[in-house]
């Protein structure tokens, strides 16, 4: 079985890709590392590597968490499998 994300705990709301050409409605596996588990599930859009997908459904106001650290609020809802970036996602700290 390959990887193609990985998340550090499972309390974290994303993960991170760590393989190149993630298009949309590709199945991926991610390995939880913490509890050495892996998930899978389906994506909705093509995800660069080093960029972040939800592993679960978000909604507006959310925190979300990854490698056990706050990296922001969610500001439009986010489905499980969707992109992470600055369209639906902004930092706290201003």
């Amino acid at each position: 079985m390959s990887i193609d994300f990985v998340v550090h705990d499972a309390d974290d709301s994303v993960g991170v890709v760590v393989v190149e050409g993630v298009e949309a409605g590709q199945t991926l596996t991610g390995w939880v590392m913490h509890q050495d588990q892996t998930v899978t599930f389906e994506v909705s859009d093509a995800i660069p590597i080093g960029h972040k997908l939800a592993i679960r459904d978000l909604d507006e106001g959310d925190t979300v968490m990854k490698y056990g650290v706050d990296i922001g609020r969610v500001v439009q809802p986010i489905k499980q499998g969707e992109h992470l970036h600055v369209h639906n996602v902004k930092t706290k700290r201003w």
